[in-house]
């Protein structure tokens, strides 16, 4: 049996401010869609963790299932309710990890070199899936298939399409929209979509 968690708000306005409903799940992303091939797909934990490990496909997908039913909100002010996903939690990625406790922050890295930042404590939320499936259905290509990153408190480019991996930091590390002006956080209800990241950052790169 799937575990299943409504992740949906209840604690506030359902809606954030600026947003507006949509039925429809527009398709927003930089570049081209990538070619996955599952025969040779990974993803891989590094890092600040006690146990690095790499998943093949298989492996992944021979993981116990959750069940994430959310409402998505886009930084481009368009809002979806009531999305039912299905996929691996990423708690239990965590657990399997082991991060250290100087892992404060998580690079995801996914194709084409896209990464975006969270903090450790966005991404261990118990609604937060590499999601497989979008309402029964497999995850099409557009929409981050085969697998995408899950997080969906904080704006949707936080879940990153096609992703390939966590790699734990001590400090915090701006990805590719934050580096291009998007807010190195991305929470819905404060309306936290642009912000500039520390230069000095950006000039040290992420530790590996």
């Amino acid at each position: 049996m799937t575990d299943s968690i409504d992740a949906r708000t209840t604690d506030r306005n359902r809606l954030p401010p600026g947003q507006i409903v949509t039925q429809k799940w527009p398709v927003l992303h930089y570049g081209t869609v990538p070619m996955v091939d599952r025969a040779t797909w990974s993803f891989t934990v590094s890092g600040a963790v006690e146990r690095p490990y790499t998943l093949t496909w298989d492996e992944l997908v021979a993981l116990p299932r959750q069940e994430t039913l959310c409402d998505i909100h886009c930084v481009t002010r368009w809002s979806r309710y009531d999305n039912r996903f299905e996929g691996i939690p990423v708690l239990a990625l965590l657990q399997r990890a082991g991060p250290r406790p100087e892992a404060a922050f998580v690079l995801v890295h996914a194709e084409h070199g896209f990464t975006t930042n969270l903090a450790l404590e966005d991404l261990a939320r118990p609604a937060n899936l590499l999601a497989l499936s979008h309402n029964g259905q497999p995850l099409d290509p557009e929409h981050g298939g085969p697998v995408r990153l899950l997080v969906p408190h904080l704006y949707f480019w936080k879940s990153a399409k096609w992703v390939r991996g966590f790699e734990f930091l001590e400090e915090d590390y701006p990805g590719f929209w934050e580096q291009n002006g998007y807010h190195m956080r991305g929470e819905p209800w404060t309306e936290e979509r642009y912000g500039r990241p520390d230069p000095v950052r950006m000039r040290r790169g992420p530790r590996r």
